[in-house]
């Protein structure tokens, strides 16, 4: 069971965690969880430029190492890279030392300010341990570095593309019908998602692009 949309009491409950942005401006984020993968991730690529639209890849490290040359196309087309861990952990289900490691190791490769735990599942120590780390980034072309803690990122709106019970057209069902000014929404790269994500992707896109919304990376 998942809720599609983020409810209020959550959102409350964990207020230093990333749900949504501002309501005041037609952009909305969407983002991309378990690349880089082949074929998946070139898809959501190539879609994405057809409407100039950028992103956030939440990507697991371990995708990462055995894909270097898929995550490069991902930087390159100027997305913007999180972090999702290294073996996507579930955090309710880990020791806080293991899981911690385990984000550092991803984060060592990604280099990012962002982090969005696997299945939304993250213990509040681990929050905490989490938000306390500081991590020298680069931070221009002249490769510069500036310390930068981690920024750790829900969703607002839930697609629902890892479903294999979930028929595509409900796929982006769900994500027309609760998206609003400042949604993050989670779509993914992955095998197990593709069916719906390449039904909903290019429709969700074009829907909003009509009704003038931006689509900007986090």
């Amino acid at each position: 069971m998942y809720l599609i949309k983020s409810p209020l009491l959550l959102k409350w409950y964990y207020p230093s965690l990333i749900w949504n942005k501002s309501r005041s401006e037609k952009v909305i984020y969407l983002t991309f969880d378990d690349g880089p993968i082949p074929n998946v991730t070139d898809f959501v690529l190539k879609t994405l430029k057809a409407f100039n639209a950028k992103a956030t890849f939440f990507c697991i490290g371990d995708n990462i190492v055995k894909h270097p040359e898929v995550f490069e196309r991902v930087k390159n087309d100027g997305h913007v890279i999180g972090n999702h861990t290294f073996n996507h952990l579930k955090g309710w289900k880990t020791d806080d030392d293991t899981y911690i490691k385990n984000a550092i190791q991803c984060q060592e490769i990604t280099q990012t300010h962002l982090f969005r735990p696997p299945y939304g599942r993250i213990k509040k120590s681990q929050i905490k341990s989490l938000q306390s780390l500081v991590f020298s980034l680069k931070s221009d072309s002249k490769l510069k570095t500036q310390d930068s803690r981690l920024n750790i990122v829900m969703w607002d709106v839930l697609s629902g593309d890892f479903d294999i019970n979930l028929a595509p057209e409900k796929c982006y069902q769900n994500v027309i019908k609760n998206v609003r000014n400042g949604s993050i929404i989670v779509f993914h790269d992955s095998l197990k998602a593709f069916d719906r994500l390449e039904y909903a992707l290019p429709k969700v896109l074009e829907y909003f692009s009509e009704k003038g919304f931006q689509f900007s990376s986090l």
